[in-house]
């Protein structure tokens, strides 16, 4: 399997990623999806929500949904600009080795 400039820093960003989602959301995530949560329950038991297992459950199948969706969205994001940095790394080794091919050629 070739391995590529974009394909390393790709790497690196999904990582970098990876620690600002755990630094940065992890609980904005869980915050955001629980108080949809809240809200979808209120909606169909009406509020103040009383403490049953269908409710909590609803709220927490909404704090899971929130915390996935902010791991996918950081991490999707830092990738893709860890792997277009590579590209223009890549575009810039490329160019270096065609000027020196045209070099050695008109010699």
């Amino acid at each position: 399997m070739k391995t590529t400039i974009a394909r390393k820093t790709a790497y690196l960003g999904a990582g970098a990623g990876l620690v600002l989602f755990a630094l940065f959301g992890l609980m904005p995530g869980s915050l955001l999806g629980g108080a949809m949560g809240i809200n979808i329950a209120g909606w169909l038991f009406g509020l103040p929500l009383q403490p049953g297992i269908l409710s909590r459950m609803i709220v927490l199948a909404s704090m899971l949904m929130g915390v996935l969706v902010a791991g996918i969205v950081i991490v999707t994001a830092t990738s893709s600009i860890g792997w277009l940095a590579g590209k223009v790394l890549e575009s810039g080794v490329h160019a270096k080795e065609a000027a020196e091919a045209g070099k050695t050629a008109q010699k």
